[in-house]
C-alpha cells in the first residue's frame, strides 16, 4: 500500500490523502484550506480521474469542500460516507458555493457529486476495488468518522478529526478493538502545551462572563463552525438558561446553523443516547427550545443588532473569513457593553486570528471597523487534546508507523517526537508519497 499526502501536511486544512494498493486509487478526504485566500488540495486534474472511489471522515469543508471540484474535474466514482456526513456536506458545501462562486465547479458537476454519495454505517465493511474499508465513531461532529482501510498486506487507520471526551451531543470516540500497522492522526492540538482544562470550568467561566454582558445590557456575538461547534453552544446556553444560570434571554442562531440542527435532530440516532432519551421518552426536544429563534431575514438581523434588548448571538463563520458575523460585527464591534466570545480554532489569516490576537481596528467589506467591544477566548474543543492523542496511539493494536498530519507544524513535530522513540513517526511534506512496506 502507497500513501500519498496532498494536503493537511504541515497545516491546518484541506485534508486530502491518496492510497493505493491491489490496482485500487482511493482519496481519504477531498477538504480545502480556507484562510485569506482558499487554498486546494496538490492534486491534478489528470490524478483525480485515475481514482477509483473517495471515503469522507466528516462534513467539515477543510475534510469535504473539494468534493465539488473533483467531480466537476470529471469524477463519477462513489463517495462513501455516513448518512449525517452526507447531509451536512451538502448544507456546508451549498452554503460554500453561493458565497465563494468557485470558477472550476459547473453544474454538471455539482448533479454528479449528488448522485455519488454512497451511504454506509459504522462498523460496516465495504470494498472499493481491491482495498476494503471501515468507519469507526470518530466523536469529532455528527456523523464523523475514523477510516480504517486494508489490502493483502497492510493495513491503515486514518483519525480524520477525533475527539476523545463525551459532548453534550456525541460519545467520544471508539479506542477499543482498532488493529492497524499504520496511523495517520490528525494533531490540531498535539503541541506540548496542549492540554486541555476541564470542559466544566471552562464553561463556567464562560457562562459568568455572558451572564455579566446581559446583566450589563449588552448583546454577545458568539462565532461558530455551523456544523459541530453551534449545536454544543446552542445545548449548553439552553440547559443553562433553564436551570437559572443564565437570565431569560433570547438566543438567536444565524447563518446556516438552523438547517444543521434540523439534520442533527432528524438524525438523532447518531448522538449520545441520554440525548435520544430526553427526545422519545421525555418529550423534551433540545433542538426546538423556546429560547431559539432563527433569524432568516436582514430586517430581523439589524433589528437584534441596534436594538436595545440584550441577546446572545450564535453565527457562521467560526473564523469570520465570512458569513453574518460580519455583519454584526461591522453594527456591534463598536459598543464597549458589547462582547465576542471566541470557542474555537483561528487558523492564520483569518480575521478571527487577527482579533483574537488583539486587533482593535479591522477592515469588513473594504470599511474600516473599531473593535472596542470586549473579546474573550473559551477553549470548546472538539478535537483530542495532546495526552489523548498519545494515550489512543497506544491502544492501536499491531502499530508500526505513524504519520502526522493536520497540524501547525510546530504542533506536528512536537506529537512525532514524542512517539519516535516508540514507533516510526513522520510528519509528511506536502505531496510526498510513502511506501507502508518500509514502513
Amino acid at each position: 500500500m502507497k500513501v500519498t499526502f496532498f494536503g493537511a501536511a504541515h497545516e491546518v486544512g484541506r485534508s486530502c490523502i491518496m492510497i493505493e494498493g491491489n490496482g485500487t486509487k482511493v482519496l481519504l478526504d477531498a477538504g480545502i484550506k480556507l484562510g485569506r485566500e482558499v487554498e486546494m488540495p496538490l492534486i491534478t486534474d489528470e490524478e483525480i480521474r485515475t481514482v477509483d472511489g473517495i471515503v469522507i471522515s466528516h462534513a467539515h469543508l477543510d475534510h469535504s469542500g473539494y468534493l465539488p471540484h473533483i467531480y466537476s474535474a470529471g469524477y463519477r466514482g462513489s463517495t462513501f460516507a455516513t448518512k449525517p456526513t452526507f447531509e451536512l456536506t451538502n448544507v456546508l458545501v451549498n452554503d460554500y458555493m453561493r458565497i465563494s462562486k468557485p470558477r472550476s465547479v459547473t453544474k454538471e458537476g455539482m448533479a454528479a457529486m449528488q448522485k455519488g454519495w454512497t451511504m454506509v454505517e459504522y462498523s460496516e465493511e465495504f470494498s472499493i476495488k481491491g482495498l476494503r474499508f471501515r468507519l469507526f465513531e470518530a466523536g469529532h461532529i455528527l456523523g464523523s468518522a475514523m477510516i480504517h482501510a486494508s489490502d493483502s498486506e497492510n493495513s491503515l487507520l486514518y483519525t480524520g478529526d477525533v475527539n476523545f471526551r463525551a459532548t453534550k451531543l456525541l460519545d467520544p470516540a471508539r479506542t477499543e478493538g482498532l488493529v492497524a500497522d499504520t496511523l495517520i492522526t490528525e494533531s490540531t492540538y498535539g503541541g506540548i502545551k496542549d492540554v486541555f482544562q476541564p470542559e466544566k470550568k471552562v464553561i463556567d467561566a464562560m457562562l459568568a462572563s455572558i451572564k455579566d454582558t446581559i446583566s450589563a445590557g449588552g448583546k454577545v456575538i458568539i462565532p461558530s463552525f455551523g456544523v459541530g461547534r453551534a449545536q454544543e453552544v446552542m445545548l449548553v446556553l439552553d440547559d443553562y438558561m433553564k436551570s437559572g444560570v443564565l437570565p431569560k434571554t433570547k438566543i438567536y442562531m444565524d447563518g446556516m446553523i438552523g438547517k444543521a440542527m434540523r439534520i442533527h435532530r432528524h438524525n438523532v440516532i447518531y448522538c449520545r443516547e441520554e440525548l435520544q432519551k430526553r427526545i422519545l421518552m421525555n418529550d423534551d426536544d433540545p433542538f426546538k427550545s423556546v429560547n431559539f429563534h432563527n433569524v432568516v431575514t436582514r430586517h430581523q438581523r439589524n433589528r437584534i443588532m441596534f436594538g436595545d434588548e440584550p441577546s446572545i448571538i450564535v453565527t457562521t463563520s467560526g473564523m469570520m473569513t465570512g458569513g453574518p458575523v460580519l455583519s454584526y460585527l461591522e453594527g456591534m464591534a463598536k459598543a464597549h457593553e458589547n462582547k465576542l466570545i471566541l470557542v474555537g480554532y483561528q487558523a492564520e489569516g483569518t480575521l478571527g486570528k487577527a482579533i483574537q490576537d488583539g486587533a482593535r481596528e479591522v477592515q469588513i467589506d473594504g470599511k474600516k471597523v473599531e473593535v472596542n467591544m470586549k473579546v474573550e477566548k473559551y477553549h470548546l474543543s472538539a478535537h483530542a487534546d495532546r495526552q489523548q492523542l498519545l494515550s489512543f496511539v497506544g491502544r492501536v493494536k499491531g502499530l508500526k508507523r505513524i504519520f502526522i498530519v493536520h497540524g501547525e507544524p510546530e504542533r506536528s513535530k512536537e506529537l512525532q517526537e514524542s512517539l519516535s522513540g516508540k514507533y516510526s513517526a513522520d510528519v509528511p511534506e506536502l505531496a510526498a508519497q510513502a511506501d507502508l512496506k518500509a514502513g
